[in-house]
């Protein structure tokens, strides 16, 4: 299959990251299914969006129904949804912590486990998923407890996965994003979170949605958690 033929599902994809891989993948003559709570209609025939909260089992269910209806294939899942909340670990309430794994866990699993069934009847196919270069790092002033716990967890899951399924023609990786430039960051503190990565600035949104790009076409990558992170993960 050429690669304008190619099916992905974008999570998360209304804005930053997500919108960001929308337009790459799109550029690329991709096919894109994108979904998130906020999502509105597109004018492209060849981009089809589904709103709704992906940390309920429907939405997944409808995602992969609607792509399988209008593509008839799915090739790439990218699992970027996610939420960051940061507080001390002891002022996380009951809600917040039900929120993170909503969206973070129950967002990657319910999705992830009705793309890979089909991509096992194609026999190919490719899952990313997006986490955070402070599982490997924490910082100082930056409390990220449900961040660690969330997208630790799918960073083992992407490892467990690729094994799961290397035989099967299907491929899981990650990608581990330092601090991006993106609508959740005023740009008065671009300065003071670009001073958190060894390289001295933050990340562009275009640097992660290359690094999906990168994995999506690296055939012999599988397991692998790709730091894009300005030297975060590798230290101060």
């Amino acid at each position: 299959m050429s690669i304008s033929k190619k099916v992905i599902v974008i999570t998360g994809a209304s804005q930053g990251l997500g919108d960001g891989m929308v337009k790459a993948f799109r550029e690329l003559g991709y096919r894109i299914v994108a979904t998130s709570r906020s999502i509105k209609p597109s004018t492209d025939p060849d981009i089809l969006t589904v709103a709704g909260d992906i940390g309920e089992p429907e939405t997944a269910r409808r995602v992969i129904r609607e792509a399988m209806s209008r593509f008839g294939r799915i090739d790439t899942l990218v699992n970027n949804a996610g939420i960051f909340i940061a507080k001390p670990f002891t002022a996380y309430t009951a809600e917040d912590y039900a929120n993170v794994l909503s969206v973070n866990v129950n967002g990657f699993f319910y999705i992830t486990q009705l793309a890979i069934a089909e991509m096992e009847k194609q026999g190919s196919g490719h899952v990313v998923n997006i986490t955070t270069s402070l599982v490997d790092h924490a910082i100082d002033g930056v409390p990220s407890v449900l961040a660690s716990l969330t997208k630790g967890g799918l960073n083992a899951a992407t490892k467990s996965l690729a094994i799961e399924y290397a035989k099967r023609g299907i491929r899981v990786n990650a990608v581990s994003p330092g601090i991006i430039k993106t609508p959740m960051h005023g740009a008065e503190t671009h300065e003071a979170l670009g001073n958190l990565h060894p390289v001295g600035h933050m990340g562009e949104v275009d640097d992660i949605a290359q690094a999906v790009v990168y994995l999506d076409g690296a055939k012999f990558v599988t397991g692998e958690i790709l730091h894009v992170d300005g030297g975060q993960s590798a230290g101060h």
